[in-house]
């Protein structure tokens, strides 16, 4: 039997780009220095290796995302538990905008996403770091 998709990537996108806000490259470059901003790399492993990341930002898998927001989670992260700004990323806001929706509806706040995601970063000339191990 084949699958019958009620609701796709697409739909889902405009949800949820219809309700976060997003932040653009050149607003980001001064934002990513100031301790109110949390950047929040969803990239997997392989992506960071490949072509690193924001300086300072801190690596959250897309998978783990909600685990580790959630305090009561046995792998909740304290990064998720400040009075901050966060501020999503991925390649392409893609998964950055769905993941802010998410982030979103579980009560941390405020939210946003990197307008165009980190390609849109690097090719403006933004810093990249190393991931840290």
């Amino acid at each position: 039997m084949s699958q019958t998709i009620t609701k796709g990537v697409k739909t889902l996108l405009e949800e949820a780009n219809a309700i976060v806000d997003t932040m653009s490259v050149e607003t980001a470059k001064s934002a990513v220095s100031d301790d109110a901003y949390a950047f929040i790399d969803l990239r997997d492993i392989r992506e960071l290796q490949a072509s690193g990341m924001i300086p300072g930002a801190f690596s959250c898998p897309r998978g783990m995302l909600e685990f580790w927001i959630d305090p009561d989670s046995p792998y909740h992260k304290p990064v998720f538990n400040q009075d901050k700004t966060y501020v999503f990323y991925c390649a392409s806001a893609w998964r950055s905008a769905l993941a802010a929706k998410a982030a979103m509806e579980m009560g941390l706040g405020p939210v946003m996403h990197l307008e165009g995601g980190f390609t849109a970063w690097a090719k403006s000339g933004g810093e990249i770091a190393q991931r840290d191990d």
